[in-house]
């Protein structure tokens, strides 16, 4: 019987993309939890926020619980948006402003260099047991490309590629994201604990 997995989000695009990568596992999202309560992301660095995710709903069920909090960090902005990434324009979720407000801070500037960061807690019975991270660097692009994707995925351009995530397809970016690296470790981990 295949080990059951719940991703603490209620982000279709992120369930789907784990999904993918961990397609040997039974894998559902928070609504295979009853009443999941709203879990404030009040940390300061990514691994606190999907500890607070992760460690909140893993008391509601039995199954293994994976939390992910990930976000771009742009360096001349000082890693801004980082942990602040999906509400960066003030709106939770708000891909459209977010991209408008990312392009305004960079308008004029040549520098462009940026990251995406993914950290995945992993918890069951409200502990953490472990966590795992993933990094991908790229650049901000100009202006948005590509119809696919969400979140920043049309503005970012990861190194050695002309076109951005958007453009680049679900396939070939989940063979590079920084959601696919963090999920390696989780893969390798999983299978010695199953």
């Amino acid at each position: 019987m295949k080990e059951r997995v719940i991703i603490a989000t209620r982000n279709a695009h992120k369930v789907e993309e784990i999904q993918a990568i961990l397609s040997d596992y039974e894998v559902c999202d928070l609504s295979a939890v009853k009443d999941p309560p709203e879990v404030e992301e009040t940390g300061v660095t990514f691994v606190e926020n999907a500890t607070l995710k992760a460690v909140a709903i893993s008391k509601l069920t039995d199954a293994l619980v994976l939390s992910d909090d990930s976000g771009l960090e742009v360096d001349v902005l000082n890693g801004e948006p980082g942990v602040y990434s999906s509400r960066y324009a003030g709106e939770d979720g708000n891909d459209k402003l977010n991209n408008e407000k990312l392009l305004r801070e960079l308008e004029g500037r040549d520098e462009r260099a940026a990251r995406f960061r993914c950290v995945i807690v992993m918890a069951r019975g409200g502990e953490a047991l472990a966590s795992f991270s993933g990094a991908i660097e790229g650049r901000i692009l100009e202006g948005r490309r590509g119809e696919g994707g969400f979140g920043y995925d049309p503005l970012f351009a990861p190194l050695g590629h002309e076109e951005s995530f958007a453009e680049l397809g679900e396939e070939v970016k989940n063979s590079m994201s920084h959601r696919a690296r963090a999920l390696e470790g989780v893969v390798e981990w999983l299978s010695s604990v199953s």
